[in-house]
């Protein structure tokens, strides 16, 4: 078990840490939520940094490291779904790629395929964790103009996840079509 597989596992425990204090539903409990949640984020970008500088990149890393990405992205949109922060529609679809994507890796997988983070891929990450920030950042601070940044951010946010989800199975047809 190397760092990077480590840093994964800790976002992974983290994510019901996130959900307890959220369901707290105090100030201070979401206070709480949002520095877990961007402690998360981070060590995301840090345990492929941590990987790929000491050529430890895993196979439980590629497996396990989207999977925590996955629990963690899911678990804030619906929890910002229970607060009415963000409309159901826009979680469904953002949680509709990410499982319409793992699908199409696991396929791909079964053929021998490996189907690697897109550049598309790696924005929409970065764009929705910004877009669920500011989603949190409402529930203790919600002046109009947090409001409509986290609108914006949502909005771009569906936007951009949809162009990478279009990506990834445009790009890898063959990986879908090679299958029986």
């Amino acid at each position: 078990m190397n760092l990077a597989n480590k840093l994964t596992i800790i976002r992974i425990i983290l994510v019901p840490i996130f959900l307890l204090f959220m369901a707290l539903n105090k100030p201070y409990s979401i206070l709480v939520a949002i520095l877990i949640f961007v402690i998360a984020a981070l060590t995301d970008k840090l345990d492929g940094y941590v990987a790929r500088s000491r050529n430890e990149i895993t196979n439980f890393g590629k497996f396990m490291d989207p999977l925590a990405d996955k629990l963690l992205v899911t678990s804030a949109l619906v929890s910002l779904v229970e607060y009415n922060i963000i409309p159901t529609w826009a979680a469904m679809i953002i949680i509709g790629r990410e499982f319409a994507v793992t699908g199409l890796r696991a396929v791909a997988a079964s053929e021998g395929v490996v189907i690697a983070a897109s550049w598309w891929g790696k924005i929409k990450t970065v764009i929705q964790i910004i877009a669920i920030i500011f989603g949190l950042i409402t529930l203790v601070y919600n002046p109009v103009y947090i409001r409509y940044i986290t609108y914006i951010s949502i909005a771009a946010a569906v936007i951009i996840t949809v162009i990478s989800g279009v990506d990834y199975f445009v790009k890898n047809k063959k990986a879908i079509s090679t299958t029986h």
